[in-house]
């Protein structure tokens, strides 16, 4: 195996970037293969919670790093899907605790044992993301159709830019086709003019999103919800498929974005 090293990130905090790792991690476990998720977000931890683990935690990423444990006695197993496991972030500690480089070598050192490691980057442009982005392959910003959210989103990406990082990739939450035909939302054509980077996924607003998290149940575990099929999608896009968009309008997304593209 050699892990794809995927973090996934946000100018914005609340905009639903645990709940998207939680769930793309959840997707790609159930193709068969075999994840890990890394908790950055150091001093504000939340991915457990929303995997349903937070009881199970025995030690945390700066136990680690610190070699108060080894990397495997701190990988926590999922309870449904035995190829799917959260390295949680510490409780206690800031951020300063862990550097990029000592973030490298943990991937460096996962990627002979998983196909993916997820890494939950905490919200920001401080020292939280820097650390979850230096082992990086690939970047995911996951943002909301509101003005605020967006330039945190563009701020992001400048800062990609001068880590020199491979373009990063957009995830759109919460997006209401109702709030955008009435002009209450921005659109995904108006996001993508303000941020002109890959559009790998539209995530629809749905109220079931919240209470899965609070239950420690993403959405991706089970088939009925219209945001899960939408994550479910990301993640087979993710791995190199060709997947249509949800058609969350009349138009099919999927030709709006590739005539987008080509501007």
């Amino acid at each position: 195996m050699t892990a794809k090293i995927v973090t996934i990130s946000s100018g914005k905090g609340g905009v639903g970037k645990t709940t998207t790792v939680a769930n793309l991690a959840v997707a790609l476990a159930s193709e068969g293969k075999k994840v890990v998720c890394i908790d950055g977000d150091i001093g504000l931890r939340n991915l457990d919670v929303v995997m349903g683990l937070e009881n199970r935690i025995v030690y945390d990423i700066v136990d680690i790093v610190e070699g108060r444990c080894k990397t495997r006695q701190a990988m926590i197993r999922d309870k449904r899907l035995p190829d799917l496991f959260l390295i949680p972030a510490a409780q206690t500690r800031d951020k300063n605790a862990v550097s990029p480089s000592d973030m490298i070598r943990l991937c460096d050192e996962l990627r002979a044992e998983v196909d993916w490691v997820l890494i939950d980057s905490p919200a920001g442009i401080e020292r939280g993301f820097r650390n979850a982005i230096a082992p990086a392959d690939r970047v995911l910003i996951v943002t909301n159709p509101e003005m605020s959210a967006v330039r945190d989103a563009d701020r992001v990406i400048g800062l990609l830019e001068a880590e020199e990082k491979a373009a990063p990739s957009l995830i759109l939450n919460r997006l209401n086709p109702s709030l955008v035909r009435r002009g209450d939302m921005l659109s995904v054509e108006d996001v993508y003019d303000l941020l002109r980077i890959e559009v790998i996924g539209i995530v629809p607003e749905d109220e079931n999103v919240i209470m899965a998290s609070n239950k420690g149940m993403p959405l991706t575990l089970e088939g009925k919800s219209r945001a899960g099929q939408a994550f479910r999608n990301i993640a087979r896009r993710l791995a190199g498929e060709q997947v249509p968009f949800l058609e969350l309008e009349a138009q099919n997304l999927w030709e709006r974005l590739a005539r987008l593209g080509r501007k």
